[in-house]
């Protein structure tokens, strides 16, 4: 072995053992690398968290410009990382740059800058020594690595969960950890089993309480609570109209106050908004996306309230061109956005277009498996396409299957169930025999139902009285979700 593969091997087994980004297991083919970027330079121009959010912000930066092969841009970003984390603590940041010095590390290692590497790993084995504890169990290290799983893919989540909330033991009173924590559980706790005192909700009042001026934690309390239940619409309301007051030119607060809004049906008020936002930040596909919704419902409301005579098709009409507009901004300014591939889909299948919509369903499939995420959302869309624009029932009742096999408790997988209900009855109501619906309805109680009951066994003619019983309360069930 040659003394610099020797030297190599060495530096290699001492980067291994390093807290950092490149020891996260956070993986290149989970990313959406140039979306990443994007968000964390938003991030940084925003000045989000403080500058030593900003600080951390730019250690996740030099990790993403490594994985883009920029790694000169890789080592600017560190050195503003290491810059801003000193002069913001002075003699007590030793803690505050381990991750920093730790992707330095591992960065010069691979640009062959192996006397770099070495000093960086010099400087780590000193503030080890110092405090006398694994950087594993630093809170400062696991609050960054908690902040680089919830930004970089929702396939780390469940994994910030649990680095936040060891963070949050070693270091209670933080309201920056605190802060991660109630964010990462609000990501990972499922919408449709909210209940008020479920754990997001209550580490996002103890966020609020530790710090006030947190109108992101403000709005998520506000979102979440609404889910629980309808009664708690003032106090939601009440958490909306705080944030947006506390911080009238931040777009991540104006974004989702505007979502809330459109959702209680205000959709003018929240154009009005969501517009102010895209003012400061013109490339969010978020924003865009959330316009195209307001416009989505603006033509649902239109087609509900209205008898279509021409001037009122031509309102609809121009509402679906607004909200085909904003969707071909947000796919155009996000590669990987794939609920707003399948709405822009829709959209297009609505006004005729059906070869640019089977075009883009196809993009999203391809999409949507090669990331192995949100492929029950495609199906579900798919499905409504072929439902409503081609007529073709078959193919819509397959696709809707597909959903509610992948994902039943998903709100996509609920929706599924009672689409394929209404086709089911519809069926059995012209012939009472009909095997297909009853199948239909078989799958809905067997994905559904809590006892489960091979739906072979069953018929329309069947003497399964328990059978009977459990599959209407569960259809009544998807009627109430639905």
């Amino acid at each position: 072995m040659s003394e610099m593969s020797s030297i190599q091997e060495s530096i290699q087994s001492k980067l291994d053992q390093l807290e950092c980004h490149f020891t996260w297991d956070i993986k290149k083919v989970d990313l959406v690398l140039t979306d990443i970027l994007h968000r964390l330079e938003e991030q940084v121009k925003m000045g989000l968290g403080g500058e030593l959010g900003v600080a951390r912000t730019h250690c996740s930066l030099g990790y993403v410009e490594f994985l883009l092969e920029h790694k000169e841009g890789a080592l600017s970003h560190l050195l503003k990382s290491e810059t801003l984390i000193k002069e913001n603590l002075g003699e007590n940041c030793d803690k505050t740059l381990i991750v920093t010095y730790g992707n330095f590390a591992w960065i010069n290692y691979h640009m062959k800058n192996y006397t770099e590497a070495e000093s960086y790993l010099m400087k780590l084995q000193k503030i080890n020594e110092t405090f006398q504890t694994h950087s594993s169990s630093v809170p400062e290290v696991l609050g960054e690595k908690g902040w680089a799983y919830l930004k970089f893919c929702h396939k780390y989540y469940d994994r910030a969960v649990e680095v936040f909330q060891k963070a949050v033991e070693l270091d209670p009173e933080n309201s920056e950890w605190n802060a991660g924590y109630a964010k990462a559980l609000y990501r990972t706790e499922p919408g449709t089993s909210c209940t008020v005192d479920s754990p997001a909700i209550k580490q996002l009042r103890l966020t609020i309480g530790e710090n006030p001026d947190d109108h992101a934690s403000r709005i998520l309390l506000g979102l979440k609570l609404l889910l629980c239940s309808k009664k708690l619409m003032k106090e939601s309301e009440k958490l909306m109209e705080t944030a947006l007051n506390g911080s009238p030119e931040d777009p991540h607060v104006i974004r989702y106050v505007g979502k809330f809004f459109r959702n209680q049906g205000s959709v003018d008020r929240s154009i009005a908004l969501l517009k102010k936002a895209l003012e400061s930040s013109p490339d969010s596909g978020f924003i865009h996306h959330q316009l195209a919704m307001c416009y989505k419902t603006k033509k649902i409301n239109l087609q509900k309230e209205k008898r279509l005579d021409r001037g009122s098709q031509n309102e609809v009409n121009n509402a679906r061109n607004q909200c085909i507009y904003y969707l071909e901004k947000a796919t155009s300014l996000k590669d990987f956005f794939i609920i707003a591939m399948c709405e822009l889909a829709v959209q297009y299948g609505e006004r005729r277009e059906l070869s640019k919509a089977d075009s883009l369903f196809h993009r999203a499939f391809n999409t949507a498996r090669e990331k192995n995420y949100n492929v029950h959302v495609v199906h579900y869309y798919y499905a409504e396409f072929q439902q409503y624009s081609n007529r073709r029932e078959n193919l819509a009742i397959r696709h809707y299957e597909d959903c509610l096999k992948m994902s039943p408790h998903s709100s996509e997988g609920e929706r599924s169930a009672k689409k394929l209900m209404n086709i089911a009855q519809r069926c059995i109501k012209v012939h009472p025999d009909d095997w297909k619906a009853n199948e239909i309805l078989g799958l809905i109680y067997r994905m559904k139902g809590e006892r489960c009951v091979d739906s072979k066994s069953y018929s329309a003619t069947s003497d399964n009285e328990e059978y009977d019983s459990n599959l209407s309360e569960c259809l009544k069930e998807c009627t109430i979700n639905g």
